[in-house]
């Protein structure tokens, strides 16, 4: 004969279940809070003495902003500095120096903040503007350059981990990653295609698209994108 249901010791057991489910979680996003705002030692310096306070990047020095972007992406960058697919001198060691747990807590905590409102630099002139303008909404098809858009979505505002959002980052570091796939510093991307993209782009294109990118607020360029169609 089973002993009959104690409907307090179910509901204990319930919360205690929750409870656990919680701390872990809770644990996870005051660590990756005090890792962006403090560090975590020595080779894990705070996010934010870089990234910005709100994770807004900084355009003077071309560190890109992590704030909204998916947390996917933020961690697949963080290992690939890891690994080596990603090659930069001040990020790979960073990120060798993490655990898999404060990785996955870091992409999380940015991935959640608001995305930054400003732009990242003026307008360029017209017809830097308008070449910009062209490779990031159609490209060009006769150097075999698709648009940007094609893969990281209306307005560049992103597409799943491997195709993040582009606008609403500095000019220096988009001209930066473009030049990183074309010397094959930075292979970390699907099936090799931003390297093949970048061995068609010019530096003057390079520069354009990158300008232009910079200079769009978030939100606009998807406007922009649906009033050519």
């Amino acid at each position: 004969m089973t002993a009959p249901c104690n409907p307090k010791r179910i509901v204990a057991l319930a919360s205690g279940l929750a409870l656990a489910a919680y701390v872990p979680t809770a644990w996870a996003a005051a660590s990756a809070a005090n890792i962006a705002k403090h560090g975590a030692g020595s080779p894990v310096p705070a996010c934010m003495s870089c990234h910005g306070a709100a994770g807004e990047g900084n355009a003077a020095a071309g560190f890109p902003r992590l704030a909204g972007l998916p947390a996917g992406y933020v961690a697949a960058q963080l290992r690939a500095f890891a690994q080596g697919t990603r090659g930069n001198s001040l990020m790979s060691p960073i990120a060798k120096a993490m655990s898999d747990a404060q990785i996955t807590a870091v992409a999380n905590y940015y991935a959640k903040l608001p995305k930054p409102a400003q732009t990242y630099g003026p307008m360029p002139a017209a017809a830097q503007a308008a070449l910009g303008e062209r490779l990031a909404e159609r490209g060009d098809w006769s150097s075999g350059i698709p648009s940007c858009f094609r893969c990281h979505g209306p307005g560049g505002i992103g597409v799943s981990a491997d195709f993040p959002p582009i606008v609403g980052q500095p000019a220096s570091y988009i001209e930066s990653q473009i030049k990183a796939w074309k010397d094959g510093s930075r292979h970390n991307d699907p099936v090799g295609l931003m390297h093949t993209v970048a061995l068609r782009m010019s530096d003057a294109a390079t520069q354009s698209v990158a300008a232009w990118l910079a200079a769009e607020r978030l939100g606009e360029a998807a406007r922009s994108d649906k009033a050519t169609h």
